[in-house]
C-alpha cells in the first residue's frame, strides 16, 4: 500500500533533518512495529484492539442513550405492546456496533482474501443470526395482542404458543445460515417431510385433539372458570384448557382430564353464561277447590312474583302462573318463572322463600295440597246369595246310598221293606 504524499515528504525530511539516534529509534520501533505476530503486524493488531475498542464504547453509548431513549417513549404509550417490543430487540441492537467493529477490523487487516470470504459470512451468518432472534424474542409481544386467547387459555398453554413460535424461528434462522454457508437444505426438509408423515399417521389423536383444541379457542365455548355440562362426558368447572386435553373440575372436586376431541364434537352447555335461572313448578291442589280458590290462589301468586324485584319481568322473560292440568289426584297450577341471579346459592334462596309464599297463599285461602290416592266405588246390583252355616243342634238326615238301596230290597232294615211293602199296596 503507497503511502500519501504529505507521509512520503514527512518521511523524506526526517531521514535528512533527525539526529543519528533519533533515526535509529524510529527504525527499531518501525521494525518492532512490522514484525508483529502470528502473521499480523503489531501495527494492524493495535489497529484492531482500537478499532473494537471504539466499537464496544459505541456499543456502551448505543445502550445508554437510544435504546434507554426508545425504551422510555415506549413507556410513555399507553399501550404494552410496544414496551415488549423493544425490550424484545434491546439486546440484539447491541450487537449492531461489534459486528461494524468486526466489520473494519477485516477492512484493516488486509488479509487474505480466502480468509476474508469466511470472515464476511462468519458476520453475515452473526447478522442473520441477530434478526433471528431479535423476530424470536419480539414474539413475546404476543401475549398482549392475544389478551383475549390468554384469558381462555392457561399460562402454559400461552407460554407452549410462544415458544412454538420461538423455535420455527430459530430454526429459519438456522436455514438461512445453512444456505449462506452452501448448505443444501431443501433435502434435508424433504427428509423431515417423509418423517413428518410418518409420525403424523402414528399421532392420528394427538392431531386430532390438537385441532379440536385450537378450534375450542377459536369458537370460544367456554374459558376457564366457567361451569359445562357435556353429556354422557363431564359435568363441572374448567380449569384449564390444553392443546390436548381440557381439565374440569367436577363438583366433587375430582379432576377429569378430557380429550379436546370429545369436547369439540360434543353439545357444549355452558351454564355459566346463563343470563337467568329459571323456576317451574308444578303445584297441585286437592280437587274439592272451588274455582274461586282457584282463581285467586293463582292471582295472589302472580302478584307477590310481578312485585318481588328478583324476579325478572316480562318481556325481558316469560313470566305465568295458570291452572295447566286436571292430574289424577291433583289439580295442577303451572308456575314458571326466572331470576335475575344466576348465582346458584342465591337462587336456591329465591326458591326457598317462594315456596313458604305458595304454601302460605294455598293455605290462606282455605285450599290443600293434593297428594296420590285412589278412591274405590262398589256397585251390588246383584247382590250374592249368604250361605248360613249349619246348626249343631239339628239332626243330622242320612241320604241312602246305593249299597243300602240293595240290602234293603232283600229285607235287610225294617224301615226299607215297610217302604217297598206300602209301595206294593199302594200299587195294587
Amino acid at each position: 500500500m503507497a503511502a500519501p504524499p504529505v507521509m512520503s515528504e514527512l518521511e523524506t525530511w526526517w531521514e535528512r533533518n533527525a539526529p543519528r539516534w533519533a533515526s535509529d529509534a524510529t527504525d527499531y520501533i518501525g521494525s518492532i512495529w512490522n514484525e508483529g505476530a502470528y502473521g499480523l503486524t503489531f501495527g494492524q493488531i493495535i489497529m484492531v484492539v482500537l478499532i473494537m475498542g471504539v466499537a464496544i464504547l459505541i456499543r456502551g453509548l448505543f445502550a445508554r442513550t437510544l435504546v434507554v431513549w426508545v425504551t422510555r417513549w415506549a413507556a410513555g404509550s399507553t399501550t404494552q405492546i410496544d414496551d415488549a417490543l423493544v425490550k424484545a430487540i434491546a439486546t440484539p441492537l447491541k450487537i449492531i456496533p461489534v459486528v461494524a467493529g468486526i466489520y473494519a477490523s477485516i477492512q484493516v487487516l488486509d488479509v487474505d482474501p480466502a480468509v476474508e470470504l469466511y470472515a464476511s459470512r462468519i458476520i453475515q451468518s452473526v447478522v442473520t443470526l441477530t434478526i433471528f432472534w431479535s423476530l424470536s424474542r419480539a414474539t413475546r409481544m404476543l401475549e398482549y395482542v392475544m389478551s383475549d386467547v390468554k384469558r381462555s387459555l392457561s399460562g402454559p398453554a400461552v407460554d407452549w404458543m410462544i415458544k412454538a413460535l420461538q423455535f420455527i424461528l430459530v430454526a429459519l434462522g438456522l436455514g438461512a445460515v445453512a444456505q449462506q454457508w452452501g448448505i443444501a437444505v431443501a433435502p434435508l426438509l424433504a427428509g423431515l417431510g417423509v418423517f413428518g408423515i410418518a409420525v403424523g399417521l402414528g399421532a392420528q389423536d394427538l392431531f386430532r385433539n390438537l385441532i379440536s383444541g385450537l378450534l375450542i379457542i377459536g369458537e370460544k365455548r367456554f374459558v376457564p372458570g366457567e361451569w359445562i355440562l357435556v353429556d354422557d362426558v363431564v359435568e363441572g368447572t374448567v380449569v384449564r384448557i390444553n392443546f390436548r386435553s381440557t381439565l374440569v373440575r367436577r363438583f366433587d372436586q375430582s379432576p377429569v382430564y378430557v380429550p379436546n376431541s370429545k369436547l369439540a364434537d360434543a353439545a357444549v352447555t355452558n351454564f355459566t353464561r346463563m343470563t337467568h335461572r329459571r323456576i317451574k313448578w308444578a303445584v297441585g291442589v286437592e280437587y274439592s277447590t272451588t274455582v274461586e280458590q282457584l282463581k285467586a290462589i293463582r292471582q295472589e301468586i302472580e302478584d307477590w312474583l310481578m312485585q318481588d324485584d328478583r324476579i325478572a319481568k316480562p318481556p325481558e322473560v316469560a313470566l305465568f302462573v295458570r291452572v295447566d292440568a286436571f292430574n289424577a289426584s291433583s289439580i295442577d297450577l303451572l308456575i314458571y318463572t326466572f331470576t335475575k341471579t344466576t348465582n346458584w346459592g342465591e337462587w336456591l334462596k329465591i326458591k326457598e322463600e317462594f315456596a313458604y309464599i305458595v304454601m302460605d297463599i294455598i293455605e290462606r285461602n282455605g285450599a290443600a295440597f293434593a297428594f296420590p290416592s285412589q278412591t274405590i266405588y262398589m256397585d251390588q246390583s246383584d247382590p250374592p246369595e249368604i250361605m248360613a252355616p249349619p246348626d249343631d243342634k239339628a239332626p243330622v238326615k242320612r241320604v241312602p246310598g246305593p249299597d243300602n238301596r240293595k240290602v234293603g230290597a232283600q229285607g235287610s232294615t225294617s224301615d226299607e221293606a215297610s217302604s217297598d211293602s206300602e209301595r206294593g199296596e199302594g200299587e195294587e
